[in-house]
């Protein structure tokens, strides 16, 4: 078959088409975005019309894929970690309905948190929700898996988690491609109770979904992403998870490694595996990208003489990303000394684009706000978040997605005057409408900054839900239009701009202002492209 060179998304994403997805859905975060761009952009995906879906925040994307394996096709949604805790309420009770079709749920983990406020393990979620996690070493076996997790799916009603990290999601590598399978054909459930969890018919389903977990177990125990690789060593036995293995691997060029190596990809953790090593071994080793999951399990409340390492005790650091120096050297092997690289180019920290809108509306927020001092003003999650930094130092918050509106809401009610909230425009229709209408039915003294810029711009440019439509939400929602506004983010408007911040500042009620000009990024791209057409 094709051999193509991917990248981790990319072969989940071709995957999913080969495996006859009928549509997939998302909420771009990184590192999970490119999965779902890549079957927007994909001629096959189109050809087969394969839905690709933005969804206005991961709750709905989950939401869309259970409507559409209920329907019997085939889907897929796709999220980063923190957004799992977005779809949690829809991921988890999931598990409680099964499914009609299959079902895979992809989340993102970024340990290091190279882009994100933190470093969970979305492992948790699909052991919590008792249902069958994959966790892939490489692009082959993420390509691959996508095939067997369908399976999986379809053979249990169940849907299935996918764990991928960073680096996997983001390194690319060659990915041999199987025959591609048509699409199911939409097929209503045998049982049409079976997605209505009233709570006696909820019982009923948890019961199933309990009764099931033997035969995941024993999934798990002969799946072929687990394998027991022997060794003659057994002072020590290995047990590696997901792309840790490939650490391991690293620091073994002959690849031999000379202690028995337990590589775990599939969950629930295949049991008589793990207590075959560690009946043949006087320690173990436990390399998890993330949490120590699977070390406290083994660690126990007895914690018996079976000495184990990894991250509790020290072994390996308790944060960040694994890699191979840090396998090696907790294996005692040698490592090699770090060079210190020549700085040939100056760092700097990340900043607003030249010619950003948001760098405008800052310097007018800034002058409206300097008789009240700093402290005073929520933000959240976005490229505007970036006017933390200097030289603006315009925001004082950044803790989770549709957060600022709120945190105003709460500051504003705590007697905090004057209290502003600033989000974008994406961010407004994925988790911040629902506080704007909680601050519009207690008309809270605050004034809330929606930056428009027409484009989900801080992960790759895809189109923001709220595009042209941002003021008519707000009026739908309740907002006095006497305390609605437009405002064009220019240094020629900027008196203009500071006179209604001023204004609404000062306004003891709800008031709402939207900087509107597209952003500079996706500005210079629709030019390029427009001057390519020309030619």
């Amino acid at each position: 078959m094709q051999k193509v060179m991917l990248l981790g998304d990319e072969a989940i994403a071709q995957g999913a088409i080969d495996a006859g997805i009928s549509g997939i859905y998302a909420y771009p975060g990184t590192p999970s975005t490119e999965i779902t761009e890549y079957v927007d952009h994909s001629r096959e995906a189109k050809e087969k019309n394969i839905k690709a879906f933005w969804a206005a925040n991961e709750k709905t994307a989950v939401e869309g894929a259970i409507g559409m394996a209920y329907a019997g096709k085939r889907t897929m949604a796709c999220m980063k970690h923190v957004g799992l805790n977005v779809a949690a309420d829809a991921f988890i009770n999931s598990a409680i309905t099964g499914t009609n079709g299959g079902m895979i749920v992809v989340s993102a983990d970024d340990p290091s948190m190279h882009s994100s406020q933190n470093e969970q393990d979305s492992r948790f979620y699909g052991k919590f929700s008792l249902l069958p996690i994959l966790e892939p070493t490489n692009q082959q076996e993420a390509y691959d898996m996508v095939h067997y997790g369908f399976e999986l799916s379809e053979r249990y009603h169940l849907p299935v988690l996918m764990r991928i990290t960073t680096r996997l999601a983001h390194s690319r590598s060659g990915v041999v491609r199987s025959a591609s399978r048509e699409q199911n054909p939409v097929k209503l459930p045998e049982d049409l109770r079976q997605y209505v969890l009233l709570p006696a018919l909820a019982r009923k389903r948890y019961k199933s979904l309990l009764a099931a977990q033997n035969d995941l177990i024993e999934e798990g125990e002969k799946s072929p992403f687990n394998k027991y690789m022997d060794g003659a060593d057994k002072k020590l036995g290995i047990i590696t998870f997901g792309i840790a293995f490939n650490y391991l691997m690293e620091n073994y060029p002959d690849r031999v490694v000379p202690y028995p190596v337990l590589k775990v990809s599939q969950y629930p953790a295949p049991r008589r595996m793990i207590e075959k090593l560690c009946k043949e071994c006087d320690e173990i080793i436990v390399f998890e990208e993330g949490a120590p999951m699977i070390e406290e399990l083994l660690r126990g409340y007895l914690n018996n003489s079976l000495k184990i390492k990894g991250r509790l005790d020290g072994t390996l650091p308790r944060d960040g990303e694994l890699n191979p120096n840090l396998v090696g050297a907790a294996l005692g092997l040698t490592i090699a000394e770090t060079v210190e690289m020549p700085a040939i180019v100056v760092g700097r920290p990340p900043s607003l684009c030249s010619g950003c809108s948001h760098i405008d509306t800052y310097i007018a927020l800034n002058e409206a706000m300097l008789p009240y001092g700093k402290g005073r003003v929520f933000a959240d999650i976005g490229c505007y978040t970036l006017g933390a930094l200097a030289p603006y130092d315009a925001i004082n918050s950044c803790v989770d997605m549709g957060a600022s509106i709120t945190m105003a809401k709460g500051a504003a009610d705590a007697g905090l005057r004057p209290s502003v909230g600033v989000i974008g425009d994406s961010t407004f229709t994925h988790s911040g409408m629902t506080g704007l209408l909680d601050a519009i039915n207690d008309n809270t003294p605050m004034t809330v900054v929606i930056l428009d810029n027409s484009i989900t711009a801080m992960t790759g440019g895809q189109k923001s839900a709220a595009t042209g439509k941002v003021k008519e939400i707000c009026l739908g929602l309740g907002i006095d239009p006497e305390h609605c506004h437009i405002i064009k983010p220019l240094r020629k408007n900027h008196e203009e701009n500071v006179a209604i911040f001023k204004k609404e500042i000062e306004y003891e009620g709800i008031s709402v202002i939207i900087p509107t000009r597209e952003c500079i990024v996706s500005l210079d791209k629709r030019m390029r492209e427009k001057h390519k057409e020309k030619k």
